[in-house]
């Protein structure tokens, strides 16, 4: 639609049905089941009428019908809930997949266009497999004030419009980080009223003051020795955390003999955090800053600290070239890794007073997205982004308003910080959730305080004092009850009125209000939950203790009543009755690589091998999900159950009553499909096998039935997918050119199997690429972010040659572990909300053990049959549980930790694929087509 014309008919001259080829939607095509029905979603209530909604009432979303030649058709919803329900309190009908449940937007009808009729229809897509990536409802927000459309970083169950919003759904090709396919129609042409500036609204909160003494009592009983940090169960220090918490010390109580101390012991150890590659090469910038910044902010020297230049070297090592070793772009520090260490490496050299380079500053600005945030990820020359990370966005922030002459970026920034603050004074992890996240609203108050929003600040303050624990720490979530060291960081330099750009240990006058705490309650004695030992059922972990996660408590977290029901996982939606066949599958596989519960192993493989039936009307089983025996038959899905058969000791040639090797083998593309025909992208693909991941299970299957010659096609077509250059392979089929670990460790997993000599180079070439692709923190980056699922996966692929990648590989245990939450499950991400995840608790587990999928063996002797009946489902059980210390209530909301999302949205993950924004898109894709990918 161009600009001028009239919104809000039902015609649009000069606009036909574009002619664009089906082909593979975000990634997946979650295979359809059998039965002859389709799920439609709610029917919509009576609608609100238009004129509700106003410029600060109420949201607008507007549905473009152009595909099929019609116009945008608007709607209102007067108290808006959820992106999901203001369709349909807007007079929108939906229909879901047959697959994946009513949640999944397959088609949209408005009784203002066609009487009602859903599109696409029938003949146009079946609904019953996921739509592909050319054709499908993408999803689009722009909150008041906000003149550009962002693609939303949520799914619509999960996203929370305010008044004053406008969304937009739009059908056709997107690109999956939203930089095509959007609406041709501005938010201005279709918001209540036109455009709005929001202002400036602070919330209005009780005053409340951080305890600072409790504070830095909590965190100095964390010391060994009085002076550093110790991962639990480890015999070495932990730098970053030491100089982390030393940081917080200087905020919370000024100079002090255990500052002076742990400063000491830092300098000593300089050479091992700040020049880990020796001290001729370019000094680690994370190492480099933190030291830099603490000398700055004790009265030190950061250009003779430990014996060395840290600024110095730092400056002289900065990247000239993005084709250098470690450099993503110019102007980077090498192996910066995200661009919240690149701000502090900036901030520490202008904290020093000396030249900074203007490269390394304007890499910082050239993070800047669309919604005035920041980028948490490092981005190439050329690319963009549409929506900032919070807990990037602060340091950001602070760096280019001490810089100067940045005067638009900041004031685009201070408008994200704003909007970004809750009622409550906090801020989530994510845009649009409802529940504050300790961290970013510690880093946000610092930015803010800054920018000179002293009562924004204030109010992030009061939030953060009201969620100090009684131990004196803090936890991560909003309520949470457990103190972690990371959140209490951010929250002691807030809560001491000061920011990293200024912390001196030079102390004004303490605050006067009384804290909210009960100075007389207690302290707690076990600030962490020790983990315990695996289970005697099962084999013990290849790792020390504390030096990766706690099998038999992982384990346990999955096989909880509330989650695991009569042997399968159900999805999150309540009523729907529909088992998540791939989810239980990845359960399965998790707890056949930890042997913690070889009971509940037994009883999910009966379940499935039974033809277990689901809650859902009528009730489906595993069959139902792959498609076996019908023109349908998925190879990903196929695969998956496949080699879940063979890793228990089951015959896959006799499963749930099918041979699933001669499916697979009936599966195997002979040509590419023709026409509007998609279920075969090229000779030698599996049908309806739509990703790397697919194409691999369905490889494993096939060569562990020792079907060598069968699969020949098959290999040689996912030999031809691996990037030729870096020996990485992309998510998706047909390959969208990008470079994926999770995909690349999977292939390689395969094609370890192949063992010839084209195969082993192509598996070597992987291996070295996914080692190259390890965060200093020890995770690998994935849609989500800091990836669980990424560094389980990058596991097991460094696993085939464990001799060479151990150091990686322990490395990334202990950054799982961290994730590891008190309820035994694990985070989707490190920089995202916190809370346990079922799925990325299934592959966590089984990653951090390390065993391929093509050698993955359990034996079930001695357990007891479980024979299934049809699941009632007469409860939902709960997939997310924020703060680990209890389910979440069931409908709850969040953010996507990738795929993150507390309750609903990440429960909904394999559900929501087209409703899902950038962060998600590429890992729904994934999962959809193995029904939550192993």
């Amino acid at each position: 639609m161009t600009q001028g014309v009239p919104v809000g008919t039902t015609d649009r001259p000069g606009r036909g049905i574009r002619a664009r080829l089906l082909s593979v939607l975000c990634a997946v095509a979650l295979t359809a089941g059998g039965g002859a029905f389709l799920l439609a979603g709610a029917a919509p209530a009576a609608a609100d009428p238009l004129g509700d909604c106003t410029a600060t009432r109420g949201a607008v979303v507007a549905v473009d019908f152009g595909h099929w030649g019609g116009g945008i058709v608007r709607g209102c919803d007067a108290t808006p809930t959820t992106g999901y329900d203001l369709l349909h309190e807007a007079g929108f009908t939906t229909t879901g997949t047959e697959h994946d449940g009513p949640a999944f937007i397959c088609r949209l009808g408005n009784d203002r266009f066609h009487t009602g009729t859903q599109y696409p229809t029938p003949d146009q897509d079946a609904c019953k497999l996921t739509p592909p990536a050319a054709a499908y409802w993408s999803y689009w927000i722009a909150p008041p004030g906000q003149d550009y459309w962002s693609y939303s970083p949520l799914g619509a169950m999960s996203q929370h419009p305010k008044d004053g919003s406008v969304e937009a759904w739009v059908f056709g090709p997107t690109g999956p980080d939203g930089s095509s396919g959007g609406p041709s129609f501005t938010p201005a042409q279709v918001r209540a009223q036109g455009q709005t500036d929001p202002g400036d609204h602070p919330p209005v909160v009780e005053p409340a003051e951080v305890d600072l003494t409790a504070a830095a009592g909590w965190l100095k009983g964390l010391l060994h020795d009085g002076d550093h940090i110790y991962d639990e169960g480890s015999s070495a220090p932990n730098l970053y955390q030491t100089a982390r918490t030393a940081l917080a010390l200087a905020a919370a109580g000024g100079k002090s003999d255990t500052l002076t101390r742990m400063t000491a012991y830092l300098a000593a150890h300089t050479v091992e955090f700040a020049y880990p590659n020796g001290v001729d090469r370019a000094p680690s910038p994370t190492g480099a800053a933190l030291l830099s910044l603490l000398a700055e902010s004790t009265e030190g020297n950061p250009h003779a600290f430990g014996g060395h230049d840290l600024l110095g070297d730092l400056t002289k090592s900065m990247c000239t070239a993005e084709a250098l070793p470690d450099c993503v772009g110019r102007g980077d520090f090498p192996a910066v890794g995200d661009v919240t260490t690149q701000a502090l490496a900036v901030l520490a050299l202008q904290r020093a007073g000396g030249p900074i380079p203007a490269e390394a500053l304007a890499r910082v600005a050239a993070h800047q997205c669309k919604d005035g945030g920041f980028s948490p990820t490092l981005l190439r020359a050329g690319e963009a982004c549409s929506s900032g990370d919070p807990a990037t966005t602060p340091y950001a922030t602070i760096v280019l308003r001490r810089a100067g002459g940045h005067d638009d970026a900041v004031a685009k920034a201070r408008t994200n910080l704003r909007a970004a603050q809750l009622a409550t004074g906090a801020f989530g992890a994510y845009p649009g959730v409802t529940a504050g996240d300790v961290t970013a609203t510690g880093e946000s108050a610092q930015a803010l305080r800054l920018l000179g929003d002293t009562t924004r600040a204030d109010a992030a303050v009061s939030w953060i004092a009201r969620q100090q624990t009684k131990a004196g720490g803090f936890g991560f979530d909003e309520g949470a009850t457990d103190p972690e060291i990371y959140p209490t960081w951010g929250a002691v330099i807030a809560g001491a009125r000061s920011d990293l750009a200024t912390l001196t240990t030079k102390r004004t006058t303490p605050p006067t209000t009384p804290p909210t705490k009960d100075p007389t309650a207690p302290p707690s004695t076990d600030p962490s939950t020790k983990p315990t030992g695996p289970s005697p059922t099962g084999s013990m972990p290849p790792w020390a203790k504390g030096e990766g996660p706690d099998l038999a408590k992982g384990a346990a977290y999955l096989t909880d009543s509330s989650r695991l029901k009569g042997g399968h996982f159900y999805e999150n939606i309540a009523g729907t009755g529909f088992a998540d066949f791939g989810l239980t599958i990845d359960g399965a596989y998790a707890l056949a690589a930890t042997g913690s519960d070889n009971a509940a192993l037994r009883g999910i493989v009966d379940f499935l091998d039974t033809k277990g039936q689901d809650g859902a009307t009528p009730a489906r089983t595993i069959n139902e999900w792959t498609g076996v025996g019908t023109s349908h038959a998925a190879g990903g899905s196929l695969g998956k159950v496949a080699v879940l058969a063979q890793s228990v000791g089951r015959d896959p040639r006799n499963f749930a009553g099918h041979d699933l090797i001669a499916a697979l083998g009936q599966a195997v593309c002979t040509a590419p499909g023709k026409g509007p025909d998609r279920s075969c992208p090229d000779k030698g693909a599996y049908r309806y096998a739509p990703s790397v991941f697919a194409q691999s299970l369905g490889v494993i299957a096939q060569l562990r039935a020792g079907e060598k010659s069968l699969a020949a096609g098959p290999v040689a077509y996912l030999e031809s997918l691996q990037h030729t250059d870096t020996g990485a392979w992309p998510s998706l089929i047909p390959s969208t050119g990008d470079s994926e670990v999770d995909s690349t460790a999977m292939a390689a997993m395969a094609l370890d199997l192949v063992r010839d000599d084209r195969s082993k180079g192509a598996v070597s070439k992987a291996l070295a690429w996914i080692a190259s692709k390890q965060l200093p923190d020890g995770g690998f980056r994935g849609a989500s972010g800091d990836s669980v699922n990424s560094a389980a996966l990058a596991i097991q692929g460094l696993s085939l040659d464990a001799s060479k990648y151990g150091a990686q590989i322990k490395k990334a245990r202990t950054f799982l572990a961290g994730q590891q939450n008190s309820d035994g499950g694990f985070n989707v991400a490190a920089d995202g909300q916190r809370g346990s995840d079922v799925r990325a608790s299934t592959q966590a587990l089984g990653g951090a053990v390390g065993t391929s999928f093509g050698t993955l063996t359990r034996d079930l002797s001695g357990t007891t049959a479980r024979p299934p009946g049809k699941s009632a489902n007469t409860s939902t059980p709960d997939i997310v549980t924020p703060g680990g210390d209890g389910p979440a209530a069931s409908g709850g909301s969040g953010t996507l930790a990738s795929t993150g999302v507390q309750a609903t949205g990440l429960a909904l993950a394999a559900v929501l694929l087209c409703l899902v924004g950038w962060r998600t898109v590429v890992i729904t894709r994934r999962r959809a087509a193995e029904g939550g990918r192993p």
